[in-house]
């Protein structure tokens, strides 16, 4: 368990000094409240009293703006000491009241979340602020503006369910308590390990545990990067990789491109060759990670997402990293795709993979779905998408990620409707008819760029596409 910060005391942690305003407290249709409650519940207004005197707060939520790092957000702090930090009619209100406020100012949401639930005193009417507090964050996010939760100690019932889960980033503190069910009223035997914020960051349900020292300037990038939409597509990496087939001894084909679609597969599985975290590392000034598809997977080894700077500007990225990609990676990618376009960011892939996981666990975890809905989110993306292909472009596991007349090919990479081994044993042709196989298929770069499935060749002005009128890419 952390040191709990009382609400002002963790607004302080994260925003620029003298910067906090609170907003005013909402004035209900009815002034007069009913004694002890809605529901008259004995010693409710004693037990509100003496909240009240012990923290100084008059409900267990403080809301304002305040400057994180030079940009200003609406800042959501719940006092665990007022009840528990639980949500009643009055703390429903007032968040009512900040997400209001955020979307008529355009400004994203810092819930920074410590609460047991909902408040018993107060029963279903208590319960039923979570539907309101959803309908709010649901308009928030129609209205474009980021929601970034913080999950301090504990987080659990209802404002785990809305606030927390239901944001778009979720961060968490050290030894926070984090979980549907709270410490009471779990089954006696339940594991308390997992319900911790380390435990729903390995579950994919948050993105990533910050130390309290770190919160702001953590928070401060995150909220620069999701606030600078643009409509103008990424611009491809610069290819990173030698061009030379040195290193598969087969020598190299025109202007360092491949000369058979075997030496282009063999230079794509090379070990020597650049990876995604090579052309990220190249490509963005600096860049914070997302975490998990949000549905118990996370595929860390073989998906990177995240958003990054790029020549002053934001840009989303979605980066396969050479192996087989799980169903966790792609929806993941599918997760980070449809924020970026919900946030107006555009978006860049990084196509890397000998095709989707194709073990039984894969199907039981639904890679059919989950690539389905890679598919139908890149389909949809109103935000520009721009894709490099930089190693291997392994049949619908690849192409789910590439965008559609926007992807482009680094020299040492291939895309295939399958891989050439598997195309030959589905031919029912021997081994030994692989290499050629490779050939038959034309999956060389220059052979994508003749057949119209990609642009054009990064760092190869005389591989690519006549490019449309007026395309950003004119120099590259």
């Amino acid at each position: 368990m952390t040191d709990r910060l009382t609400a002002r005391e963790t607004v302080a942690l994260v925003a620029d000094d003298a910067t906090f305003v609170e907003l005013p407290d909402p004035v209900r249709e009815s002034a007069d409240s009913p004694p002890d409650g809605p529901l008259g519940w004995p010693g409710y207004d004693a037990a509100r009293a003496r909240a009240a005197e012990r923290t100084g707060e008059q409900e267990s939520v403080v809301c304002g703006t305040a400057l994180v790092e030079g940009v200003r957000a609406v800042l959501i702090a719940f006092e665990f000491g007022f009840l528990g930090g639980s949500l009643g009619e009055r703390t429903g209100d007032r968040l009512v009241a900040a997400y209001a406020h955020a979307r008529a100012h355009r400004l994203p949401v810092v819930p920074l979340v410590a609460t047991g639930g909902s408040r018993m005193q107060e029963g279903m009417l208590a319960l039923t602020q979570l539907q309101r507090v959803a309908r709010e964050s649901v308009l928030t996010r129609e209205a474009g503006s980021a929601q970034i939760a913080v999950l301090r100690d504990p987080t659990t019932g209802g404002g785990w369910a809305t606030l927390g889960a239901g944001a778009d980033v979720v961060l968490a503190l050290p030894g926070a308590q984090v979980g549907f069910a709270g410490s009471r009223v779990r089954p006696a035997d339940a594991d308390p390990a997992a319900y911790t914020a380390r435990a729903q960051v390995a579950a994919g349900a948050a993105d990533a545990v910050v130390p309290p020292e770190e919160l702001r300037g953590t928070l401060g990038r995150w909220l620069r990067l999701l606030t600078r939409p643009s409509d103008t597509p990424a611009a491809p990496p610069k290819p990173l990789g030698t061009g030379a087939g040195a290193s598969t001894g087969t020598g190299p084909g025109p202007a360092g491109l491949p000369a058979t679609g075997w030496d282009a597969v063999r230079r794509a599985r090379s070990l020597e060759r650049p990876r995604a975290g090579d052309y990220l590392d190249a490509y963005f000034t600096h860049r914070v990670a997302i975490n998990g598809d949000r549905c118990g997977g996370t595929d860390p080894q073989g998906m990177l997402c995240g958003f990054g700077e790029h020549e002053g500007r934001t840009v989303a990225y979605a980066a396969q990293t050479g192996t087989a990609t799980r169903p966790a990676g792609y929806r993941t990618a599918a997760r980070l795709i449809r924020l970026a376009d919900r946030l107006g960011i555009p978006v860049l892939t990084l196509v890397d993979t000998p095709g989707a996981a194709n073990d039984a666990e894969a199907e039981r975890q639904g890679a059919g779905a989950a690539i389905a809905d890679l598919f139908a989110a890149v389909a949809a993306a109103r935000t520009p998408v721009t894709t490099l292909v930089v190693g291997e472009g392994g049949s619908g596991g690849a192409l789910a990620l590439a965008a559609p007349g926007n992807t482009w090919a680094a020299p040492d990479s291939y895309f295939s409707v399958i891989t050439p081994e598997l195309a030959a044993a589905i031919l029912k042709r021997p081994p030994e008819e692989v290499e050629a196989t490779a050939d038959q298929l034309r999956v060389r770069p220059q052979d994508l760029v003749e057949l119209g499935v990609v642009r054009g060749i990064v760092g190869h002005h005389d591989q690519e596409q006549d490019p449309d009128p007026g395309h950003p890419y004119d120099d590259r």
